[in-house]
């Protein structure tokens, strides 16, 4: 479908061309796309490419009914258009179904008068950013739990190391049932040591970033479940191979996608979980900092998914958060350090779960221009 160019006059200059609306739709970061009167696919730019989770040919190959159930409230807004021949919007839906999972969403749909029975239809993902919002308030309760983690690292420590001395003196010459409560009370302080020690993983300590391998670290990983905790399950590898260097620290990236894959290793069915590990570059996903101009660029996405129950819905809200634990005898301190590990090398996690499928995805930032070693990006 060709577009025209448009163009607009300055007093006292020529006229100036303007791009042409198709170049205009591509540049918008808001998903948008063509309905024609069967409700099929047949224009989407490429913000609706990444909010479909498809391409523009993919999507022209398939109708709405084929991406959400008949009963959405987006079939009903397409409707109302065609009948009023006007805009319509409504907010806050849901698109679930075995393809797509967005909530919070909202929708605008307009009638296109070139195309009897068209609809252009835009579409808002609410709840991602909401998503973003809540990781960027992480960073400031890690900050926190860094201060409670120095404190007691501090406070607790010796008082402990002292307890534990003066428990072996009285299980010398402590009678039989006494040297039961000494060793218990030995092994109550090593089991308090242990936690402050994990909780001093929060104090802030400056990260050492560089070019890093995102694959490298991903094979690494793999191959370290595959031959221990996952050996049991399937894991699927799909990588962009022409994906740049992400700006980060190697062994915290181990650690943060260990952490992540050993959950969906204890998450899913052990004789048909599968893990899934994924790679991608999504062009100009930009976020912006609360309380200052910054926009970080974060393209690069790592995922990880897998087939298992799903996340509570009691529990999402919360989990990034210390101590919040759905597993028996669990502390509660792996999601939140993960989500710490992220943030100190600029980056954001996300989690997007409902019943058989849950997706923890990294954003995280190219090697910035200047660094030394900067390589050549798909952008520049």
């Amino acid at each position: 479908m060709s577009s025209p160019v448009l163009s607009f006059r300055r007093p006292g200059e020529g006229s100036v061309a303007l791009p042409d609306a198709v170049a205009l739709l591509a540049a918008l970061p808001v998903p948008v796309v063509v309905l024609d009167a069967k409700d099929r696919f047949r224009s989407a730019n490429p913000a609706a490419e990444q909010f479909f989770q498809l391409s523009a040919g993919t999507l022209a190959q398939l109708g709405l009914a084929d991406l959400i159930p008949p009963d959405s409230r987006l079939f009903a807004l397409v409707a109302q258009v065609r009948m009023l021949d006007s805009p319509v919007s409504d907010h806050d839906l849901t698109l679930d179904s075995p393809r797509l999972h967005r909530t919070g969403v909202a929708a605008h749909g307009a009638p296109l008068p070139e195309l009897p029975g068209a609809v252009v239809l835009t579409l808002q993902d609410g709840s991602k950013a909401q998503k973003l919002e809540r990781q960027l308030d992480f960073r400031g309760a890690a900050r926190g739990a860094s201060a409670m983690a120095a404190m007691l690292a501090h406070e607790v420590k010796n008082p402990l190391s002292g307890i534990r001395g003066a428990a072996q003196l009285l299980e010398q010459s402590a009678s039989e049932a006494d040297r039961e409560l000494c060793v218990l009370i030995q092994d109550e302080a090593d089991r308090i040591r242990s936690l402050v020690e994990r909780m001093d993983m929060f104090s802030e300590r400056p990260v050492e970033r560089a070019p890093v391998n995102i694959h490298e670290v991903l094979d690494h990983v793999r191959r370290i479940a595959g031959r221990g905790f996952a050996s049991h399950l399937r894991i699927v590898e799909d990588y962009d191979p022409s994906l740049p260097p992400i700006f980060g620290n190697r062994d915290l990236l181990v650690q943060v996608l260990l952490n992540l894959v050993k959950n969906a290793a204890e998450a899913v069915d052990p004789q048909t979980g599968e893990i899934h590990l994924s790679t991608a570059y999504h062009h100009g996903v930009r976020i912006a900092i609360p309380g200052s101009r910054e926009r970080v660029h974060l393209p690069l996405q790592v995922s990880v998914r897998d087939n298992g129950p799903g996340i509570p819905e009691d529990v999402s809200a919360t989990m990034w958060e210390p101590f919040v634990s759905t597993k028996r005898g669990g502390q509660g301190l792996g999601l939140a350090l993960v989500a710490k590990l992220v943030a100190d090398q600029g980056g954001l996690i996300e989690c997007d779960s409902r019943p058989g499928r849950t997706v923890f995805r990294l954003s995280l930032p190219m090697v910035p221009t200047g660094f030394a070693g900067h390589p050549k990006t798909r952008d520049e």
